[in-house]
């Protein structure tokens, strides 16, 4: 039982964290679907457990260590990872029916 109300409390968490992170780069850079197209790459940092100097510093081990450690992922993991996905997109939309409707932030 707690294990549900745990995955509920992440879905729900990483949708509002990351609508509000893309919400505030939507308006400060003005580029609607920024933060939606760079989410692969927050999703990487997120599960691959090394350094992102190891990238740089040793690519023969780090692409592959990366897309192994993606692979691993559970179903539980995607759900969660997915609703910071549609945080992403939910933000890029609200902001486009915002500035449709006369509101110019910043």
């Amino acid at each position: 039982m707690t294990e549900v109300i745990q995955i509920i409390v992440s879905i729900l968490l990483f949708f509002i964290m990351f609508f509000g992170i893309s919400f505030i780069l939507n308006m400060l850079l003005r580029r609607t679907w920024f933060m939606s197209l760079i989410y692969p790459l927050i999703v990487i940092v997120i599960v691959d457990n090394m350094s992102t100097l190891e990238y740089v510093k040793n690519p023969g081990y780090a692409f592959p260590e990366a897309f192994r450690q993606i692979i691993r992922i559970t179903p539980v993991d995607i759900i969660i990872l997915g609703a910071g996905f549609a945080g992403t997109i939910v933000s890029a939309i609200v902001i486009k029916m915002l500035r449709r409707n006369g509101y110019q932030m910043f």
